[in-house]
């Protein structure tokens, strides 16, 4: 696993739609691979004929979802040799939501804890090979390392690398709906710098008990490292 990897979040944002709502839905699915920094600000999609075969939709579908994002600034058209379809660099700055239904909040960030803190555990209880064992650190490398500009999308990398690492798929989607979610509302509100050692330290913490086998201690880390960012996030939006 490198930065090629993820393949079940891969899986996961290029799944199949719903038939009922193709266009809608296409449109929500390639949000959620730019939110969750799959596809990073300045890199290209894959092809409208690869994205027509995984979303299971017409290739006209594709087109239309690509144009009304491209409309609103989240993605880029390029003809010629090098074009194709890329991620705006930077991506448009979302406007504050102001004050989110508290059940709303309550609900994203529960369902949060109970993601992050089982797949921190089901990582911690497997055997984990070389190669799996190099990519969690560094990812957690990948995001101390990172610029200011890029640390959202490195850390939530990690943490979808992590969910990848618990060995079941159907979790995978589950992570990345919600943090998808999770972001839309992160990205309204700066970053702060102590908070960004505090949560390096708690990755820190979380990939040392993971790689050490120690399921309790990598739940309660992961617990304690939603804390807070859920705290920053019931400040902000509350």
């Amino acid at each position: 696993m490198t930065e090629a990897p993820l393949r079940e979040v891969r899986r996961a944002v290029y799944r199949p739609v719903r038939e009922g709502n193709a266009l809608e839905d296409t449109v929500a699915r390639l949000v959620q691979t730019i939110r969750l920094g799959v596809v990073a600000p300045g890199e290209s999609l894959p092809p409208e004929r690869e994205l027509a075969t995984r979303y299971a939709v017409s290739r006209d579908t594709v087109r239309e979802a690509i144009r009304e994002l491209a409309d609103t600034g989240f993605l880029v058209r390029r003809r010629g040799r090098y074009g194709g379809t890329f991620v705006a660099d930077p991506l448009p700055q979302p406007p504050h939501p102001g004050e989110v239904d508290a059940a709303e909040l309550d609900d994203v960030l529960g369902l949060r804890r109970v993601i992050e803190a089982g797949a921190a555990r089901a990582a911690a209880g497997r055997s984990l090979d070389p190669a799996t064992r190099d990519e969690l650190w560094a990812r957690h490398e990948a995001a101390a390392a990172a610029s200011e500009s890029d640390y959202r999308r490195l850390d939530t990398l990690l943490h979808l690398t992590i969910a990848e690492v618990a060995g079941i798929p159907s979790l995978v989607a589950l992570a990345a709906e919600n943090r998808a979610r999770v972001n839309a509302w992160l990205d309204t509100f700066p970053l702060l710098p102590r908070n960004i050692e505090h949560s390096n330290a708690q990755h820190e913490r979380i990939i040392t008990a993971i790689l050490a086998g120690r399921a309790d201690a990598a739940e309660a880390a992961v617990l304690d490292h939603l804390a807070g960012s859920e705290a920053l996030l019931r400040g902000f939006l509350s």
